[in-house]
């Protein structure tokens, strides 16, 4: 039996998806840290740490990993101490995405919806304290990820690959961790997120039609207040529906996608639980390539960021072309 069809597809599509997602996190990290895309430096903190946390998923789970695993093959990345870290990385960096989406979605709703905590609370200084806060949290969460792994062979001493340990399947502890990992990413992230927006949306509509009330003999005027709040939702609801939208097959899967099939034993197995892991596991990755994309459909000043910086690059071009 040959392999199943998503197997080849991936071979195609995680080199696909590191050619562009690599400089397009670069490039999204560059033109928003810049702080010209008109908007406030609360937000920007969030935006680039976003898009950092975005960059290292690509770098660490799909170049070192995936890419890794199905053409280069490069011995020291398959020593197990070398991939047991590399899988802990894979996973802080995922958490790191995640929850600084969350964070960036209750930044927008304290904003949004809570007046008297908003002068306190969305400044620069806090969202760089979540922001190193969430990469610790992450990090810390996802040591046990190491002590998990144990190796599949040794030669001559040395320990290879990495493939769950016996006990793992057995041990109370160990099912509560995993019970613990599905809840921490992405159930309660993604019920966060429904839960913030939800309440945002709810202040705003109640607030919208307090303003029309107060307005009513300046009707022709548009006011800038609505005008800032939808600008606002409009990149908050898009991040928002991104990383929702792309986590579900995960979710739908299986709380414990990660674990399942981690050492890809069924890869000759074309069965439909199989293939919505990978299908899922797709989509995931997506998610962290996409924001940029959202930033340059949704904010007009990232949009002229995005047009200088390729001119520049296209006259530089030309430059050193002229030289030659």
């Amino acid at each position: 039996m040959g392999y199943p069809a998503i197997f080849y597809i991936v071979r195609i599509y995680y080199p696909v998806l590191a050619a562009l997602g690599i400089p397009v996190n670069i490039m999204g990290i560059v033109i928003v840290s810049r702080g010209k895309c008109g908007l406030s430096k609360c937000i920007t903190r969030y935006l680039v740490g976003m898009a950092t946390a975005d960059l290292m998923v690509v770098v660490v789970v799909v170049v070192l990993e995936q890419i890794n695993y199905l053409y280069t093959y490069t011995r020291f990345l398959h020593m197990t101490p070398v991939c047991a870290v590399t899988s802990v990385l894979g996973s802080a960096t995922i958490d790191c995405s995640v929850w600084l989406t969350v964070s960036f979605t209750f930044d927008r709703f304290i904003a949004i919806s809570c007046q008297k905590l908003r002068e306190r609370y969305c400044r620069e200084r806090t969202a760089a304290v979540v922001t190193v806060t969430v990469v610790a949290v992450s990090g810390a969460r996802c040591v046990p990820f190491y002590f998990m792994m144990e190796p599949k062979i040794i030669i001559v001493g040395v320990p290879w690959n990495c493939e769950l340990k016996a006990e793992y399947f057995t041990s109370p502890a160990w099912k509560a961790f995993e019970i613990f990992d599905s809840i921490f990413t992405p159930l309660l992230p993604i019920g966060l997120i429904f839960l913030f927006n939800g309440l945002t949306i709810r202040h705003i509509v109640r607030a919208n039609k307090v303003r029309r009330e107060l307005r009513k003999g300046s009707e022709k005027q548009e006011d800038p207040e609505i005008k800032h709040r939808r600008r606002s939702l409009v990149l908050l609801f898009c991040l928002s529906a991104n990383f929702t939208l792309l986590w579900i097959p995960s979710v739908v899967y299986s709380t414990n996608w990660q674990m399942v099939n981690y050492s890809y034993t069924d890869h000759y197995l074309n069965t439909p639980m199989y293939i919505l892991q990978e299908f899922g596991y797709i989509l995931q990755m997506l998610s962290m390539c996409t924001n940029t994309c959202i930033y340059t459909l949704t904010q007009r000043k990232f949009r002229e960021q995005l047009k200088q910086g390729a001119a520049f690059l296209f006259t530089l071009a030309g430059k050193l072309r002229k030289s030659h």
